[in-house]
Order: C-alpha cells, then sequence, then structure tokens
C-alpha cells in the first residue's frame, strides 16, 4: 500500500469511527455572532475571543497602524535585523500587565513555552508538570528532555500532595534547577491552578514557578491581570508565558514575562527566538492596543465573568452537568468522542457553533462540549444557545 494510500484508509476509518473533524469557514471576523460559509449567521461557543476584541476597532486599527508604519513582515530574526520599536513597547506593556519586570515576545506561546524549558534546564534540573497541562507544555518538556537531558516529573493534578512528594525526591538528588510548570486555566476542566499553594511549596523546596496563563490572560481577575490577579498574587509568580492569540485581540504571538535577567538570558540563547522570525508589526501593533483597551475597559472582565455564571447556571437548571468552575471555560462531559462530534453537529445546525473534544486532546471516555463565552456575548446569544442545548440535549435523550 502506497503512503497516500495508507493515509486515505486511516481517514475513512476516522470518519467510520464518527471521530473525523471538519473544517468549518468563517466569511466574517470572528465574533459573538458571525457568518459562517454555507450556515449563515451562526452564534460562537468555540472561540477563544474572551473580551471581543478580535474586530474591535481600535485593535483593527492598530494593526493597520503598524502595517503602514512598519511593513507586512520583519524580515529577519530577533538578534540580526528583527527587533523593532513595536516590540519593545509590547513587551513593556505586557510585563506590566501581568506584573513582570520583563518580557520577551514569540510567534506563539507554543514556541514560548519549547524556547522557556530547553533553554533554562540542563541534566542537573528538573521540571515538575501538571498531568492536566496543555500540549504545548508537555511537548516543550519532550523537548527540553531530549535535548538537555533534564530530569522531568509529573504530579497528578492539582494535587499538592503528589507535588510536594516530587519536590522533596527532586531535592533528595540535589536537582541544581526545580521548575514547577502548570496551566493557569486548564484550557479542557476550566478550572483554575491552586497557585498559593503551588508558590508556597516552591517557596520551601527553593523552586520556580512557571504558569502557562493563555486562558487566564484578560480574563482572570478583576481587572483581567490572569491567574495571580485572581489570587491577589501579583508579582509573586518567578515566569509568566501567555498567548496574545486568545483574549488580546485572537491575532497570533506569545510571550514569556519575569524578572529582567530572564528575558534577556532568554533573548541570548532560547532557539525559537534565535531562529525563528520576529513577530509580525501588525501582530504587535493590535495586541498592544488589545492590552491597552483592557486596562482602560476593565468592565469587560467583568461583563466575561457574568456570562459565564449565568450559562452555567441555566446549562445546570436545563438539566445538564457541566463542569463546575469560576472561568469562562464551561465543559458539558458526554463520554464517547463520537457522540460529542454528534452533539456539536447538531448545535450548528441549530446556529450555535460549538466544538466537541475528543480523544486525543482529553483522555478515552472523557470527550465533551466545551462552551467558551465572551463578553461580546448579548443575553439574547446567550438564551438563544441555551434554547438549542435543550432541543438538541432532549433529541439525545442527554436530558
Amino acid at each position: 500500500m502506497s503512503f497516500a494510500a495508507r493515509l486515505e484508509a486511516e481517514l475513512e476509518q476516522f470518519k467510520r469511527d464518527g471521530v473525523y473533524k471538519r473544517l468549518n469557514y468563517l466569511e466574517a471576523p470572528q465574533a459573538a455572532r458571525t457568518k459562517m460559509q454555507g450556515r449563515g449567521d451562526v452564534v460562537i461557543l468555540s472561540s477563544n475571543n474572551y473580551l471581543g476584541l478580535c474586530n474591535a476597532p481600535e485593535v483593527v486599527a492598530a494593526g493597520k497602524r503598524a502595517l503602514d508604519q512598519f511593513g507586512a513582515g520583519t524580515g529577519s530574526v530577533r538578534f540580526i535585523c528583527g527587533t523593532f520599536t513595536i516590540h519593545r513597547e509590547l513587551e513593556q506593556a505586557l510585563a506590566r500587565f501581568v506584573g513582570c519586570e520583563s518580557s520577551l515576545t514569540y510567534v506563539s506561546c507554543w514556541n514560548a513555552n519549547e524556547g522557556l524549558v530547553a533553554t533554562l534546564l540542563g541534566e542537573q534540573d528538573i521540571v515538575i508538570s501538571d498531568q492536566l497541562n496543555h500540549a504545548s507544555i508537555i511537548d516543550a518538556i519532550r523537548l527540553a528532555k531530549t535535548i538537555t537531558k533534564c530530569q522531568t516529573a509529573v504530579y497528578r493534578h492539582s494535587d499538592m500532595s503528589d507535588l510536594e512528594d516530587k519536590l522533596r525526591a527532586a531535592q533528595a538528588t540535589k536537582a541544581r534547577l526545580k521548575l514547577i510548570f502548570t496551566d493557569g486555566v486548564f484550557s479542557m476542566e476550566g478550572d483554575i491552578a491552586k497557585l498559593p499553594d503551588i508558590v508556597a511549596l516552591a517557596r520551601k523546596y527553593d523552586a520556580v514557578v512557571a504558569v502557562d496563563d493563555s486562558h487566564g490572560t484578560a480574563v482572570l481577575g478583576a481587572s483581567g491581570r490572569g491567574t495571580a490577579e485572581h489570587y491577589g498574587m501579583l508579582g509573586q509568580v518567578d515566569i509568566i508565558t501567555s498567548t496574545l492569540g486568545k483574549a488580546l485581540g485572537g491575532a497570533a504571538g506569545g510571550f514569556t514575562a519575569g524578572a529582567a535577567a530572564l528575558a534577556d538570558y532568554l533573548t541570548q540563547g532560547s532557539r525559537p527566538q534565535l531562529f525563528s522570525n520576529a513577530l509580525p508589526p501588525t501582530v504587535a501593533g493590535s495586541a498592544l492596543a488589545a492590552v491597552q483597551h483592557v486596562e482602560h475597559h476593565p468592565e469587560l472582565v467583568r461583563r466575561l465573568h457574568d456570562h459565564a455564571r449565568y450559562f452555567r447556571e441555566r446549562l445546570v437548571a436545563l438539566g445538564f452537568k457541566p463542569l463546575p468552575g469560576e472561568t469562562p471555560i464551561v465543559p458539558v462531559i458526554l463520554g464517547e468522542t463520537a457522540k460529542a462530534i454528534q452533539m456539536s453537529e447538531l448545535l450548528l445546525n441549530e446556529g450555535v457553533f460549538v466544538t466537541g473534544f475528543g480523544y486525543p486532546v482529553v483522555p478515552q471516555g472523557h470527550a465533551r462540549i466545551r462552551c467558551q463565552l465572551s463578553a461580546a456575548h448579548t443575553r439574547d446569544d446567550l438564551d438563544f444557545a441555551l434554547a438549542a442545548f435543550k432541543r438538541v440535549g432532549a433529541s439525545l435523550g442527554l436530558i
């Protein structure tokens, strides 16, 4: 069997198993409601556009200004000739926003995570990771282990006793750097890391804490400054990685924030920074405007939190059992991957675009519909979606 034929056979098996993913094409900007090719108007409940900034006029206009001033691309990596003044402005704003001294941008948070672990850790060091961390952290650790031969350990999800056991073992082996790496908000569960406990353990065992706050930045805390602000701990987290591709305008890009020495050190040796073109100026410009917009409009964050509470409460009232939580990620567990995909297709027929997730994105038997709320939704949008959930849930015998 040829290579292409083997791939076609496996794709056909995906379809028979009911787990084949079909792409849906939007014909208008990402928004609470938008136009989908072949579907017309749909309510979006799958987007990371938590504050509705993807198409905010001032965010778009800032990207256009940066395009006119700096051009379409950087044409170089940062250390050669790809660093523009807009990068410095953005990095200063990001550091201020998340409560750190300095930050360094990347073309994605995936790159930021890869660049962090492999640059900081060697054979004498260990990274200790939450069991449910994002794939980018998992792959960053795998890469670092291959390249630098660093030690690795995984603790049970949010299990502080297990984390302490791993830290105690690392201390016994005299690991030089003990790096605890956790998501701030776990993207598939919607729960929040136990940051106060993690930081307390880090201080006890002389460890460093890194938080990927991609689903927390501009989402959690009274003014959207993330998981640290949610717990009243701004400035107390050693390292924060995050994305510009979600609540901060949704274009692309990521960053690592921490002490001034950290950004400098990563500039010297982080391979994704050394060998990838710098963040496009248009993205940097729009992301900078998004940060400034959030700083000036904290009411957007409050509205997002209100929407999340309302939607979760109404789902429970309808008879669904979403995972409990405080974030705008509201997962409804269905079990089988095929059932999650079927429900998402039926909801799309009702004009609600929400994605079903199954294996390998989540463990076998834990497939789900993951709802994500936005400050841009209106109460009418939410009620429209809830009515669709009621009809589809009844038809599938879920409620």
